[in-house]
């Protein structure tokens, strides 16, 4: 037994004097690293990203590629330029790259995916500081870009039949779109149910046109289930933006039945699954508290019922995510827990 040996507190270092170590929070380490949860996401994308190219072709898969492949080699350039610690292997631009081509037609122009890389990349993430900084989620913001101005080329959908049968794809309005095509010209002679010929089994597999990874709502909702088991995500936001959306559509739906679609309509078309559970549960873009989370999530649900209803745009789940974006910083600041002892 050492004589001299003396015990040192927690937090003290033993040499010739004591010191206190200081070091910066945060003090609890998580087991989960970055590159593991952006691993975790997009084990969760395998289900929608086979369906996607299921129904869409090599042209999917052609999209999907050059988006990845363009994220990472924008995020590269940059740190290579600004002499920055290289963060590739971290996964999350290959990730944003994947939700971006997920969020795109199958027949989109490489050019206008590896413009909207770019955006993604540089403008709206690296801009702003690098991954953990940025106000808007990156893909989602692209996406709008893309949408904003190219959208001709951003509303040209193939039909997935047409794949398959060996000749040219041909370009087919989505349901939503009929939909708002009805309520913008304000045609009394048709109903809601005339112009959509829903097909409830193609709704949910994903035989049916629309951007890549958001026709099968199937493979979306395992991919959703999944994060939530792996506690990858928390079902606040997720539930509550669907919750909400099935609300108003219905009562949109019950104020002018022939000119608004059915809840479940809306809840299996579009990119609402796709959104909820992938894009409006982005660690860095939405609130850290529970309460927060569900009402981020209602405040999006509510925004993307009254865009597709009265809004010019068929779709609302890209701009809904966005605009509630903005208020995270007044969420996290005025529902923080109160402090133990507080």
């Amino acid at each position: 037994m050492e004589k001299d040996k003396k015990l040192v507190p927690a937090g003290f270092k033993q040499g010739p004097e004591l010191q206190f170590l200081l070091t910066p929070a945060p003090h609890i380490k998580a087991e989960e690293s970055v590159g593991g949860l952006m691993f975790s996401v997009v084990i969760a994308l395998i289900p929608t990203t086979f369906a996607g190219a299921y129904f869409f072709g090599l042209q999917a898969v052609l999209t999907l590629f050059i988006a990845a492949l363009s994220s990472v080699l924008f995020e590269f350039a940059y740190q290579k330029m600004t002499g920055r610690k290289n963060t590739v292997s971290d996964g999350s631009a290959a990730l944003t790259g994947l939700l971006l081509g997920l969020n795109l037609p199958s027949g989109f122009p490489w050019w206008g995916t590896i413009s909207g890389s770019f955006i993604a990349i540089i403008l709206v993430k690296h801009l702003f500081g690098g991954l953990g900084f940025n106000v808007f989620n990156p893909a989602l913001a692209a996406r709008v870009f893309l949408l904003i101005s190219w959208p001709l080329q951003m509303s040209t959908f193939p039909k997935p039949a047409s794949v398959f049968g060996g000749v040219d794809a041909v370009t087919a309005a989505t349901p939503l779109t009929a939909i708002k095509t009805l309520q913008l010209t304000h045609d009394l002679t048709k109903s809601v149910e005339s112009v959509t010929e829903i097909n409830w089994l193609d709704l949910l597999i994903g035989n049916r046109g629309g951007s890549i990874g958001e026709v099968s709502a199937v493979a979306l909702l395992i991919g959703g289930v999944y994060l939530i088991y792996r506690k990858t995500i928390s079902w606040h936001t997720p539930v509550s933006f669907i919750f909400t959306t099935a609300i108003f559509s219905t009562f949109f739906y019950l104020i002018n039945p022939k000119m608004a679609a059915n809840p479940v309509f809306h809840l299996l078309n579009g990119g609402l699954f796709l959104g909820a559970f992938f894009m409006a549960t982005d660690y860095v873009t939405s609130p850290i508290t529970k309460k927060g989370m569900l009402i981020f999530g209602a405040g999006c649900g509510f925004l993307t019922a009254l865009i597709r209803q009265y809004g010019s745009y068929p779709e609302g789940v890209s701009f809904a995510i966005l605009l509630m974006n903005m208020t995270v910083p007044l969420l996290d600041k005025y529902l923080k827990p109160r402090k133990f002892g507080g």
